[in-house]
């Protein structure tokens, strides 16, 4: 047919192919699951012919291909056969009919419908077509030499029985493994000369492969065989020399371990395991995974230290001593970690305690561990076990295959090199559980003390006494942690610091430790501390010092780059940190007061909040919804936060009258609450009194003092019950420069725990009841009232 007169077909649907090409005559099987390529196929089993075009797309990463996406020469598909899968996807099968030119897209959806032009088939005869056809059944008939797959021979036989070259050219095209735009040359070639000689250059590289691949897997079975017959000359070597009474290396080798063993100060039982495993190494050969895998064992039990403590002087003054020189302020937990230490100075043989330090990031947990450690005397080792899911990786692996290893306890200490290491297992709470085991569940033989001195690690597989390591672990929170890995350790809390502490830990440890790191001198540069407050309350607001760290060594860097740009020459003036520089060195202030929330509206209470960072200030918007009667809550809540919600509207409710609440209010209109950072997930008990005070203000219209900040639970009675993480809250709130504070009375104890320049700049209010909570947050004098029904009449009363 010529090709100027090819009928032009309208409205064929269009099936896109990713990595491969169809070409005519062909059969392929696909599976079809885009909806543009089901709805294409859909569409062309309606027809009478089911047919469509079949076009391969660029790239197969786009899933939603355009024009300029597609090659523009395809393929006219029929379907021979169809299926449909569980998940509404298309088995489907199709043979190729003729080339066509892809013109253009008439419609992209619900599937692609092209105007195609047909391409005539390639059919000149000259002598070089002949000779490349032939060319190519030579090819073909040396393939059965090279692949040995049955039905190849039945393949070939069948491909040289064909004689028209384009068809041939087509069906080798379709079973060769050639690139997408191989592919696509071979089907858009536009003369059986070109077509030929493509697939000539395609079958001739193929060829070259296969007979690559022929020589390298015959120089393998050579090596291999060279390898065993090496093994027999070996055998009849060693025969030989232990013939003529001389040794060879592995002899030596097997010598040198026994008298290593021999000199070991190794327990009794030990000595028989590891007599045993030599006797085994002897008899096996060198060239043995085996000999390896024993070797390596050997080596281990020679290495830990079986019975070899460090002598350590426990002195608590000097404990005392290191522990106030690396660690400004919490005093309680230096007292507590004294305590410990000076039971085991009293009983050497006592068994070490386990210690669990928690508190948020950057407080200091880590470098703790460390001061222990150093005050006294012993070695220390630490690992993480943040993400850790294997556990094998605690326990080790059993000496069943090569390339199994001891846990990560019995390699620390044989790290240590004694048996009384100070050993911390960092991120305690960020342990990973899957079907490999539970890491959780072998910590509890190696913390335990009453099963720790027999730990058995798999891959060394002889009790191993862990009594006598000093073992500390850290989290950030115990909320992930089991109840029976809990009890078999000693809960130590740091919590987060005071904008005065972190002062002084930055002047003590933090800025001298970055100068140092800078090559700087403390007189080259002058960090005022008003200055360094600024830092602390406009670009950090955290409980640790991490980020006030990262700060200051952002300052140093940049007081680095001043004086190595300064000239040779140029007099050695110190740098002067000021307010100005803060702004061009740290960028925009990170943080600023929470002038926003200064005058609250009607329905908003500030609550605190805890998190596993630290505290934080939490503000809790209601508003009436007029006609309606329903609850609504949004801001990710909790459980706990939707039963505090609810328990804060029936109590209110049921003692509108007494309170002085106009009751017809609560039938009226419904309510929402609303806690906003709404994509972060909140809950706990601490917002109960916040949320009651909230809907008061929004049901009497009168506004919550915007200097007062609460928590507490609410219980249905009225009773305000105690929460946790007072001291995390009370820094949060004095962090964001709120002065007042309504507590639990309960929890009146926890303010100990709060440092003293922080309480004297605080006003404390502590409730028993709802009808306290409510006329401290409104009224503006600081006395409430603990008589019912005064409390919203005197805040309504305007």
């Amino acid at each position: 047919m010529n090709e100027s007169n090819a009928p032009i077909l309208t409205h064929l649907p269009v099936l896109p192919l990713k990595r491969t090409v169809l070409f005519p005559g062909t059969m392929m099987p696909l599976t079809v699951g885009r909806d543009r390529s089901i709805a294409a196929v859909e569409a062309a089993l309606k027809t009478e012919d089911k047919t469509l075009l079949v076009v391969a797309q660029r790239d197969a990463q786009t899933d939603q291909p355009t024009l300029e996406d597609l090659y523009p020469i395809g393929t006219k598909a029929v379907i021979k056969q169809t299926a449909r899968t569980p998940e509404g996807h298309y088995n489907i099968l199709i043979q190729g009919l003729e080339r066509f030119v892809l013109l253009k897209l008439d419609q992209m959806d619900p599937y692609l419908q092209a105007r195609v032009k047909q391409l005539a088939p390639p059919s000149e005869q000259s002598t070089e077509v002949e000779a490349l056809h032939r060319a190519i059944l030579d090819i073909i008939t040396e393939l059965p030499k090279l692949i040995q797959t049955p039905g190849v021979h039945e393949a070939v036989a069948a491909l040289g029985t064909e004689e028209d070259p384009v068809v041939l050219a087509y069906r080798i095209a379709s079973l060769l493994n050639l690139t997408l735009d191989g592919e696509q040359q071979l089907l858009a070639a536009p003369t059986r000369a070109d077509l030929l000689r493509g697939l000539y250059a395609a079958l001739s590289r193929e060829v070259q492969i296969l007979q690559l691949r022929d020589k390298i897997t015959s120089e393998a079975r050579e090596k291999l065989g060279k390898t065993q017959r090496e093994y027999l000359l070996r055998e009849q070597l060693k025969t030989i020399q232990q013939e003529l009474g001389e040794g060879n290396g592995e002899e030596d080798e097997v010598g040198v371990l026994r008298s290593k063993i021999h000199e070991a100060d190794l327990p009794e039982h030990v000595r028989k395991e590891t007599d045993r495993e030599l006797a085994r190494l002897a008899k096996t050969p060198s060239a043995s995974p085996e000999h390896q895998v024993i070797r390596s064992y050997l080596e281990l039990v020679l290495e830990l230290p079986w019975n070899k403590s460090s002598e350590e002087g426990l002195d608590l003054a000097h404990v005392r001593q290191v522990l106030n020189e690396d660690h400004y302020g919490i005093k309680e937990v230096k007292e507590r970690i004294v305590e410990h230490l000076a039971v085991l100075k009293l009983n050497p043989s006592a068994k070490a305690p386990i210690l669990c330090l928690v508190g948020p990031p950057g407080v200091g947990k880590t470098s703790l561990g460390q001061s222990i450690a150093k005050s006294m005397g012993r070695t220390f080792e630490r690992f993480s076990l943040g993400g850790l899911h294997d556990e094998g990786e605690l326990r080790g692996h059993r000496r069943t295959y090569v390339g199994a290893l001891p846990g990560r306890i019995i390699q620390a200490v044989r790290r240590a090199g004694v048996n009384n290491p100070v050993v911390m297992l960092d991120e305690v709470d960020k342990l990973g559980r899957d079907f490999r085991g539970d890491p959780a569940a072998a910590l509890l033989e190696i913390l335990d003390p009453a099963q720790n001195h027999t730990f058995r690690d798999h891959y060394l597989d002889l009790p191993f006494d862990l009594s006598k390591v000093f073992f500390i672990t850290t989290a950030n929170t115990l909320e992930t942690l089991s109840q029976p890995l809990l009890d078999r350790m000693e809960i130590i809390r740091l919590n987060g610091y005071s904008e005065r502490e972190k002062r002084e830990i930055a002047l003590r440890y933090l800025w001298p430790r970055r100068l140092k790191e800078a090559g700087l001198r403390a007189e080259e540069v002058n960090l005022p501390e008003a200055v360094l407050d600024h830092i602390i309350g406009r670009y950090t607001r955290e409980s640790g010092v991490r980020q006030l760290e990262q700060m200051l060594g952002r300052i140093t860097r940049k007081v680095a780059v001043t004086f190595a740009d300064r000239p040779a020459d140029a007099p050695a003036s110190p740098v002067d940190i000021t307010q100005p520089l803060l702004d061009e060195w740290l960028g925009q202030e990170r943080f600023q007061p929470e002038e926003a929330r200064k005058n609250l509206p009607a329905g908003v209470a500030t609550g605190l909040a805890w998190t596993p960072t630290g505290g934080d200030v939490l503000y809790i918007e209601t508003t009436l919804l007029p006609g309606s009667h329903e609850l609504t809550l949004t801001g990710q809540l909790g459980d706990v936060m939707q039963e505090s919600a609810r328990a804060a509207r029936s109590y209110l409710w049921s003692h509108a009258e007494s309170m002085g609440l106009d009751i017809s209010r609560f039938k009226r209109n419904g309510v929402h609450i609303h806690v906003p950072s709404g994509a972060i997930p909140k809950d706990g008990p601490s917002a109960g009194i916040t949320m009651a005070t909230a809907l008061a203000s929004a049901y009497v219209g009168k506004p919550v003092r915007s200097d007062t900040a609460m928590t507490g639970e609410i219980s249905l009675t009225g009773l305000v019950l105690p929460v946790g993480g007072i001291k995390e809250k009370v820094l949060a709130a004095h962090r964001a420069g709120i002065r007042r504070i309504i507590l639990p009375k309960a929890n009146e104890k926890d303010l100990k725990e709060v440092p003293q320049e922080v309480r004297d700049e605080l006003t404390v209010i502590p409730v028993e009841r709802i009808e306290e909570v409510l006329p401290a947050a409104f009224n503006q004098d600081a006395a409430p009232s603990s008589e019912r029904g005064e409390p919203l009449a005197s805040a309504t009363a305007s």
